[in-house]
């Protein structure tokens, strides 16, 4: 497994998270109180785009910087770049 890095995007991406945590405890809370269907469905909206997002970001994190440093290095690096880009590509 290739070792974490982390890029300039990742505080954005931890705020995102974070959002994304407040909304899903929102969330919960709502469904305790019996809020109506409307504003439980509205909230898990907010949630699913906030994590989206995140997810979108780090991705596109990983295209700019790490494929971009294996694109300098061996041809064995630019393999395992272009496989890790592979397995990430299915969460897009």
């Amino acid at each position: 497994m290739a070792k974490a890095t982390i890029h300039r995007t990742h505080p954005e991406i931890l705020q995102r998270l974070k959002r994304a945590h407040g909304h899903l405890s929102t969330t919960l809370t709502m469904l305790e109180e019996e809020r109506p269907c409307l504003d439980l469905a509205q909230q898990l909206h907010a949630v699913e785009r906030a994590i989206s997002a995140a997810k979108k970001a780090l991705i596109h994190d990983h295209i700019d910087h790490c494929l971009e440093q294996a694109g300098n290095g061996s041809s064995g690096a630019q393999r395992s770049a272009l496989d890790e880009f592979k397995r990430i590509s299915k969460y897009l």
